[in-house]
């Protein structure tokens, strides 16, 4: 499963800024909808388009492995 880790991103982007940031800024600054930021920050397993990873590794001025990572889905038997 890809998760995603805008929340660590944003919290570092705050601590820079000295100030609070909200998702309707990085949806504003990125044109990247709010109600897609929210899923790809809460929805385990959301699917998104690499448009979207694009704009916020260029806003955040990250990597793509900042962004996301990959965490193997343990298997309940």
């Amino acid at each position: 499963m890809i998760r995603f880790k805008i929340k660590e991103l944003m919290a570092k982007q705050e601590y820079d800024l000295g100030r609070r940031l909200t998702i309707g800024e990085v949806s504003k600054a990125t044109a990247i909808h709010r109600m897609t930021l929210s899923k790809m920050i809460n929805q385990r397993g959301y699917s998104t388009t690499t448009d979207h990873l694009d704009r916020l590794c260029a806003y955040f001025g990250c990597t793509l492995e900042d962004v996301a990572e990959f965490v193997p889905e343990t298997h309940r038997g």
